[in-house]
């Protein structure tokens, strides 16, 4: 089950550089995770300020 970043994402990109799988990128000055590339290790959301990001 991939990961997912909800609403209360402020954009800061902490949560792309621990991605090891490089599933995250900015899209319209949002993130988002790619499912097909997420290998559900929890790295991002244990990254986030605002604990936007968590499992599907």
């Amino acid at each position: 089950m991939a990961y997912k970043i909800s609403d209360a994402c402020v954009n800061c990109g902490s949560c792309e550089s621990e991605c090891p799988s490089e599933a995250i990128s900015e899209k319209d000055n949002f993130r988002w995770i790619d499912p097909g590339k997420c290998v559900d290790c929890g790295s991002c959301a244990a990254a986030c300020p605002t604990d936007a990001i968590a499992a599907e």
